[in-house]
């Protein structure tokens, strides 16, 4: 079978086609130009179909769901809140509070285009009135945006495990280390250029009780990853089972955040930490093999009881202030409250349902596109042929991974990351183990890759959504973001060559074995195993 189809794939990109019709039209055209297609085309389409239907991709509706869930419910606002509170008060706090709340932000949705959208259309107005410059705000705001698909939970990461057959659970743990140092690294540079251009102070310091009500206000949402990797890994779940679970726990985060209720509760924030902080405890507790999660719950709901009879019967009677949350708010006013919260909430849905169904319609149909796609480079030999020319280049693993980052870095220019984890992970995936190089360790890699990807120019996607929110041009934005994608790219290499930044936490779960020479990753296995 000729090679036809790669090079009809770049002449219909070329003129414009969208990459999911591309990935479409290029197989069938080179069967019919090979003279093939009644011996192929119907195995073809029926390719398009057994590539959607696996039950590991319901993980990415659901994902999408409880991102669409929570962001409709207002805790958009909220991250963004308790961000502003902690470090709104430094010189510059508005681009680092930008940088916070994405990183924030990233353990909801998972999505880049998501985190540009919802917090660009916050805070770049916000920041344009308090002296920055528009393109400034839009590159910080795009350039943080890329934290969504690292940090888990992500689609991005849901796709390649299911293209390469690893571990979900193990690709999440993978994503902490370089999400946070991209993060850090944001903030870094956002600090030299606040001091250097002099960039204003947005807000008052505030006091500790302000950041601990702001704290309470997002806290349900912060558990999301909690509540995903605890169950995950904990095995009382499987991802695509915790992907359904985020979105029924977001919709009753979305709920308990309109309650007034909720509202009286956190602001007397002795009272909250009473009931929260133990109750995270016994969360992770029940996460573990000693104590399980139906004793958690037995234990969760014992904790209620006795630190309200606790606070009732022998602090609040003691105070001088009179007892925030009054006896009436667990009668007829609470029903009345959780009706008027739950309706709000069921008025979104339908809006809700219908941008998931679009966006998972989307995904699905290009993952049956390049299953296809993928089909075509196996029986061609291109992957092997590709492999051989990769291996012939150099014997030496460091060059490789070199040459497939900055493969990976020019195609993340010109595709979105999903068709580029789609279209190249089962060509360099398995070119990368013979060589070596761990599975989960290339698939941290690429997977940043191509996310980092979606903030670089020509195409990169957020560039784009950060432009229409801003109202800036595209070309503008670019000469602002490039000395925060150089921060990006560094921490790429940093992953690349000390794999034991990505492969610590993979490593201490019992999902991949330590890099070579990592003493420090070693020493934490050895002793936690004992």
């Amino acid at each position: 079978m000729s090679l036809a189809y790669f090079w009809i794939f770049f002449v219909l990109l070329a003129v414009g086609m969208p990459v999911v019709f591309a990935l479409l039209v290029a197989p069938g055209l080179s069967l019919v130009i090979d003279g093939k297609d009644q011996l192929f085309f119907s195995k073809l389409l029926s390719t398009v179909y057994t590539g959607m239907y696996s039950f590991p991709l319901m993980a990415v509706p659901f994902f999408i769901l409880a991102g669409e869930l929570m962001n409709s419910g207002g805790i958009t606002r909220s991250i963004v809140r308790f961000s502003e509170s902690m470090i709104g008060h430094v010189r510059g706090g508005l681009a680092q509070v930008n940088i916070l709340s994405s990183i924030l932000f990233a353990g909801l949705s998972g999505s880049a285009v998501a985190d540009t959208s919802a917090l660009g259309k916050m805070l770049i107005p916000a920041m344009e009135q308090n002296g920055y410059s528009r393109r400034f705000a839009a590159a910080i705001t795009a350039a943080s945006s890329v934290i969504g698909p690292i940090i888990p939970p992500s689609g991005i990461m849901v796709l390649y495990a299911f293209v390469m057959n690893v571990s979900v659970a193990g690709l999440f743990l993978a994503g902490f280390a370089p999400g946070l140092m991209i993060g850090l690294g944001l903030m870094a540079l956002t600090s030299y250029f606040s001091r250097v251009r002099n960039y204003p102070v947005a807000a008052r310091k505030s006091t500790w009780r302000e950041r601990s009500v702001s704290f309470l206000e997002t806290f349900p949402a912060l558990l999301t990853p909690v509540l995903l990797l605890g169950g995950i890994l904990s095995g009382i779940y499987t991802p695509t089972e915790a992907a359904a679970i985020a979105a029924l726990y977001a919709v009753f985060a979305a709920t308990l955040l309109k309650l007034d209720l909720w509202e009286r509760f956190i602001s007397d924030t002795a009272h909250a930490y009473l009931h929260v902080g133990p109750l995270t405890l016994l969360l992770f507790a029940g996460f573990t093999e000693h104590v399980g999660f139906k004793l958690f719950i037995a234990l969760g709901v014992g904790w209620i009881v006795i630190a309200e009879a606790f606070w009732r019967v022998v602090i609040a009677r003691n105070r001088k202030k009179p007892q925030r949350l009054s006896a009436d708010a667990y009668g007829t006013p609470f029903k009345a409250d959780l009706s008027r919260a739950a309706s709000d909430t069921a008025q979104r849905l339908p809006l809700v349902l219908k941008n998931t169904a679009i966006q998972s319609g989307i995904i699905l149909l290009l993952v049956g596109a390049a299953v296809t796609f993928g089909w075509m480079v196996t029986v061609s030999g291109l992957a092997r042929e590709a492999a051989r020319l990769i291996q012939g280049v150099s014997d030496n693993p460091y060059v490789l991974l070199f040459l497939v980052n900055i493969l990976l870095f020019v195609v993340g220019m010109f595709l979105d990351a999903g068709p580029a984890i789609l279209i190249l992970g089962p060509v360099l995936g398995p070119i990368m183990t013979q060589i070596g190089i761990d599975p989960l360790h290339f698939a941290i890699v690429m997977c940043v890759n191509v996310t980092v990807g979606l903030a670089t120019p020509p195409m990169g996607l957020v560039l784009f959504v950060a432009s229409s929110v801003a109202q800036e041009k595209v070309e503008r934005i670019v000469q602002a973001i490039w000395p925060f994608l150089l921060v990006e790219v560094a921490v790429i290499f940093l992953i690349t060559y000390f794999p034991s930044v990505s492969m610590t936490l993979p490593a201490l779960a019992g999902f991949a074995r330590c890099p070579d020479g990592a003493t420090l990753c070693s020493l934490l296995v050895e002793g936690l195993g004992q």
